[in-house]
């Protein structure tokens, strides 16, 4: 039924016109986005959104290349000492900011604090940090009082939120409230008088950047911009944006739906972007641990036999082309993938886990799973395990409400037992910056807490090579199966759609449009 509503939905929009006026401009490029942009502050949360916008807007010191490397980018030169514990950054020539001045090394350290008390990363970073302060005008020295093997990979890794630069002025604005204005020194430019809300966006090009010299890779290199503008047109419904799209009436779609790839895969004028690695989402079921019955290990344990990874998949309709079964917290193909402990999730069977059920102490208390009902993975994820919960003997409360209400709701300690969520292989490939491990025992959602895993987190940021590193992740993960705090569901990409006049378009799940020729 999925699949045919998308389809006759598709069908209706290619038979009606197109609500939005035509857009091919010249020199402008057509994008509609996971969502729309609301946060246009780069450190004030998470977002995915948000940190596609600022990569267009903003810059970082460091960025990473396809190979995940970090290379230097706002950058040209650093040093560190001998003994590893003071690291001297000089910037390159010509940075400005969108209104003219010169990108200072005081911009940058303040931009650094800035984003160090909202980033998970950033957060270690600057507890391991002495100080942090600008010499002159172009360089700026951070001197750590403690081993930290991660300070260059902190400063360039695209784990949200980024480390964006913005003028002193902005950086001194607490982060807990929104810059007042949007200036970055980005290939993009953004103007207030060119956003109409709950319509669209358009960021003009940055006709005074200077690009590196290297060629753009990833997020890394010249980021060279051959469009006068990009303009991000708001369409909530897929099977309406997958229309305008092969109506040439867009020329991206970040976010193509699932049932419609085959169709868009058919047309020779589609090009359809699949996904691996990093670039790939994984989703996991997020367990609440303060509260029955899942404060209970031995019951939150039961979830291994039961989670058949191969189903979450098969009901969001994904073939193996676009997604996998991964038992590794650390995202499979990553560089901390890992199969410890893996072996309590090998066989997962009604039976076995009906067994396993019964020799804890469940008593019958209600589970409430959260479902949103605006977001397919979320969606399709928490009605399988519903079926699954209440099939083995669990008392299922399934609560339908859209996704807003889902975070509102998991940002409390009462009231909710389990809801499924997927999150970016950057996010997720690092014991540091997976949520699911980053905040054990801190105020989190799901309040997780082993008291292992924290000596275990501070010896992976002082390690100083990822061959130091590998080992305290798989002990990380070890205790992970142990404790359950989260039940990883399958990996999967979410493929992007374009029109295949565009050229040199850089294939990345964090939409770049820099490079591109239309």
């Amino acid at each position: 039924m999925l699949k045919l509503r998308s389809v006759f939905a598709l069908s209706l929009a290619l038979a009606a016109p197109f609500a939005a006026p035509p857009a091919q401009a010249a020199g402008t490029l057509v994008a509609v986005l996971e969502a729309e942009i609301t946060t246009l502050d780069p450190h004030f949360n998470a977002a995915y959104i948000s940190r596609t916008f600022s990569y267009m807007v903003f810059d970082t010191l460091f960025a990473m290349d396809s190979k995940g490397e970090i290379k230097p980018q706002m950058v040209q030169d650093w040093q560190v000492s001998d003994d590893r514990m003071t690291y001297t950054f000089t910037l390159r020539d010509g940075l400005k900011w969108h209104d003219g001045q010169p990108v200072t090394a005081a911009d940058c350290v303040a931009s650094l604090r800035r984003w160090g008390a909202r980033n998970a990363l950033g957060r270690r970073l600057m507890a391991a940090t002495a100080s942090i302060e600008a010499r002159d005008a172009k360089t700026f020295v951070l001197k750590l009082k403690e081993p930290f093997g991660l300070v260059i990979h902190a400063l360039g890794h695209p784990v949200s939120p980024g480390a964006f630069m913005m003028p002193e002025r902005l950086a001194n604005t607490p982060g807990e409230q929104r810059i007042p204005e949007v200036i970055g020194s980005g290939p993009f430019v953004y103007a207030k008088a060119d956003h109409r809300s709950g319509d669209r966006m358009t960021l003009r090009r940055n006709a005074a950047y200077v690009p590196r010299d290297e060629p753009a890779d990833f997020l890394a290199g010249g980021k060279r911009v051959n469009i006068d503008a990009l303009e991000i047109r708001v369409i909530p419904d897929g099977a309406t944006a997958a229309s305008a799209l092969q109506a040439g009436e867009i020329d991206f779609m970040q976010y193509a739906p699932f049932d419609l790839l085959p169709m868009l895969e058919k047309n020779s004028r589609i090009r359809v972007l699949g996904f691996s690695g990093p670039h790939m989402f994984a989703g996991a079921y997020r367990l609440n641990a303060t509260q029955k019955p899942f404060d209970d290990p031995a019951i939150r344990r039961v979830l291994w036999q039961l989670v058949d990874q191969r189903e979450v998949l098969d009901g969001l309709g994904l073939s193996a082309r676009y997604a996998r079964t991964c038992a590794s917290f650390f995202m499979c193909g990553g560089t901390y993938e890992s199969t410890a402990g893996i072996a309590a999730a090998s066989a997962p069977s009604i039976e076995a886990a009906r067994k396993a059920l019964s020799q804890t102490r469940y008593a019958g208390e209600p589970v409430v799973v959260l479902q949103a009902s605006d977001l397919e993975a979320p969606r399709v994820s928490a009605e399988v395990l519903a079926d699954k919960l209440r099939r083995v003997g669990f008392n299922v409360d399934l609560q339908v409400m859209d996704w807003a209400s889902v975070l509102a709701r998991r940002a409390k300690r009462e009231g909710w037992s389990v809801y499924g969520v997927h999150a970016g292989g950057f996010d997720l490939a690092s014991p540091l910056t997976n949520v699911m491990v980053a905040f054990n025992c801190a105020d989190y959602t799901g309040w997780q807490c082993d008291a292992r895993i924290t000596p275990l987190l501070e010896a992976f940021t002082r390690a100083p090579d990822d061959a130091a590193r590998k080992p305290l992740a798989d002990q990380i993960q070890a205790i992970m199966y142990e404790q359950a705090p989260g039940i990883p569901w399958g990996q999967f990409a979410q493929p992007a759609a374009h029109r295949a006049n565009l050229r040199n378009l850089i294939p990345s799940a964090i939409p770049v449009f820099w490079n591109v020729e239309k």
